[in-house]
């Protein structure tokens, strides 16, 4: 296919998929490195090896993955051209990415419980990789927050349809990657010691 042809609409939306998708594969390429990191890190005496991640991490993963099957319900809401449900699944999903945040933020404080600060004196180099892994991709579920309110904000301006989707599709395509990076996070976090 010749990314050359088509109307200049066609251009323009090839030209931000392709951009959305740069940008995914470098927070990858973030992301692998700060694992990479934490593995290696694992051979310090220091490390904690018995250290089990708090139940609101599992939480906010059951939360995150929920928020992305209620995208994609919106995506298929708007495309048989049901407003109110495309609505109600916007809603919930934005209500899902909030709840996400909550949880992790809790994590946080039970890892504080624990005793166990991001720096100082309480802190221990694994936490500081959790707490470091966790920061940065909230970070990122904050702009997919905002790219979500944006998309609401459009869709009450009635500039998706059917045929007018790009907006809402690079959103949910945002949103799903950082859905599947958190549930490779926790899961890495989880069995990685």
């Amino acid at each position: 296919m010749d990314l050359t042809q088509g109307t200049q609409e066609e251009k323009n939306n090839r030209a931000k998929k392709m951009m959305l998708w740069f940008g995914i594969i470098s927070l990858i390429m973030s992301f692998m490195g700060w694992t990479s990191a934490f593995i290696v890190s694992s051979s310090r005496p220091d490390w904690l090896k018995d250290f089990v991640l708090p139940n609101a991490f599992l939480i906010s993963t059951v939360v995150i993955v929920i928020s992305s099957i209620s995208f994609i319900l919106a995506k298929k809401a708007l495309k048989i051209g049901n407003r109110g449900m495309t609505t109600l699944w916007l809603f919930v999903t934005l209500i899902l990415g909030i709840i996400f945040i909550f949880n992790q933020f809790s994590g946080f404080q039970q890892i504080i419980d624990l005793g166990y600060n991001f720096t100082g004196p309480t802190s221990n180099v694994t936490m500081s990789y959790i707490y470091l892994i966790a920061i940065v991709h909230i970070l990122h579920v904050v702009v997919g927050l905002i790219c979500l309110l944006v998309v609401i904000y459009n869709h009450f301006k009635q500039k998706y349809d059917v045929t007018k989707m790009l907006g809402l599709e690079l959103a949910a395509n945002f949103w799903h990657f950082i859905d599947i990076l958190w549930v490779y996070l926790f899961l890495f976090l989880y069995f990685i010691r």
